[in-house]
């Protein structure tokens, strides 16, 4: 490896060191209560190194947005192979729920951690935007098909997310235990199950 390689990849290795230590600050104290300084103090670096890589806290934020979109989005498309958009649709409700259970990090920093955005047409979340767009895309070839024709496909597509999130947020933020006879497993496989029988009776 000649001397540019090395250099990019120790760039690229810091670079993600930064990420996974902002990751744990961000989940440890929100996002207004996170500082460059106290992410550097997480990885044990100087502030200064911090902002070689990033300008701000903000851009490291949404850098875990993408990682964790990007990574989502990536499991959803294994599922395009699938020629019935309704068998996608419930499959994809299950992958959407499993990324939770697997990724709860990410998870809380991509839906549960709010940072106030100054401005909402330069927020970065483009990637968000087109996992939901894949969910929208999905509910049209569905109608399309024949399913939810009498369905707004926006507000249905809403619904939908709805309650996959809901399902997913109380697992994340260990909001189950009212139901206490029933294991996490058990609630979030079968509860979508319930969710995915409902969607069967269009």
């Amino acid at each position: 490896m000649g001397i540019t390689e090395r250099k990019q990849k120790e760039k690229q290795e810091m670079r993600q060191r930064i990420l996974n230590g902002a990751r744990k600050v961000f989940l440890q104290n929100g996002y207004e209560q996170t500082s460059m300084r106290n992410i550097a103090s997480e990885i044990s670096y100087s502030a200064g190194v911090i902002y070689f890589h990033f300008k701000d806290k903000s851009e490291i934020f949404h850098e875990l947005h993408k990682e964790g979109f990007s990574l989502l989005l990536k499991q959803l498309r294994v599922l395009d192979v699938l020629p019935d958009p309704f068998e996608r649709l419930k499959a994809g409700g299950r992958v959407f729920i499993q990324f939770a259970q697997e990724n709860k990090d990410y998870y809380n920093l991509m839906f549960l951690v709010e940072e106030p955005i100054k401005n909402p047409d330069q927020s970065g979340f483009q990637i968000a935007v087109e996992a939901i767009n894949h969910l929208h895309s999905m509910v049209k070839e569905c109608q399309e098909l024949g399913r939810f024709k009498e369905m707004d496909s926006e507000y249905f597509s809403f619904m939908i997310l709805s309650a996959i999130h809901g399902i997913c947020a109380l697992f994340c933020k260990d909001r189950t235990a009212s139901f206490h006879s029933k294991t996490n497993d058990e609630l979030m496989e079968h509860g979508y199950a319930c969710f995915v029988r409902l969607l069967e009776k269009d």
